[in-house]
């Protein structure tokens, strides 16, 4: 590796807005972050599903033909 032109590596303290702490390595000393895994939906099992609009309705009627016409295919 070449000399004076890599950063300085530390052990930085990542804080998310939940309240929880942990350190990893990185080239800044502290992070803030939003969400982490102790808190995002998909690591707590908490998912919840919001429908803005009807989205959810609308994509279901979507794929309402490519279900039915799976099934068909497997019956056969």
């Amino acid at each position: 590796m070449k000399e004076n032109i890599h950063p300085e590596y530390h052990q930085a303290k990542v804080r998310c807005a939940c309240g929880n702490e942990f350190e990893i390595g990185s080239t800044l000393k502290e992070i803030k972050v939003e969400i982490c895994s102790q808190c995002h939906p998909f690591f707590t099992g908490k998912q919840k599903l919001v429908d803005t609009a009807g989205r959810v309705e609308k994509f279901m009627r979507k794929y309402e033909n490519f279900n039915k016409n799976k099934e068909k295919e497997g019956e056969a």
